[in-house]
């Protein structure tokens, strides 16, 4: 089974999803994730999607669960490097990231996430 890696600095988690996501492949890295966060006692969590093309609803719904379980874990996620036909999708499907900030890049999440744990 394929799995999105999962990349450990300091107090965050990085995720770079470098593949199309599929149904089956987006629940495997939400359980991942929070195991992670877990394990790893993260305080942020860093998800990129600058490689995603496309975000159906499912993937959206996804992300934004994803970041309500890490939130209960107490740790806060930041979504970087949003393509424009990702978020006019998102927006056409209604659908909204709660507790999910957002950056243009790595960099400037990263600073986000440092930001909100001080």
């Amino acid at each position: 089974m394929e799995r999105i890696p999962i990349l450990k600095m300091g107090d965050l988690l990085l995720v770079t999803i470098q593949v199309d996501m599929h149904d089956r492949l987006a629940m495997t890295l939400q359980d991942d994730l929070t195991s992670r966060i877990v394990k790893d006692r993260a305080r942020g969590v860093l998800i990129d999607i600058s490689a995603l093309d496309i975000v159906d609803s499912f993937i959206g719904r996804m992300i934004s669960n994803t970041a309500a379980m890490a939130r209960i874990l107490d740790a806060r996620t930041v979504l970087v490097g949003m393509q424009p036909a990702v978020a006019i999708t998102l927006v056409e499907l209604g659908l909204t990231l709660h507790g999910v900030q957002t950056a243009l890049n790595v960099e400037k999440g990263v600073k986000l996430l440092q930001r909100s744990m001080d």
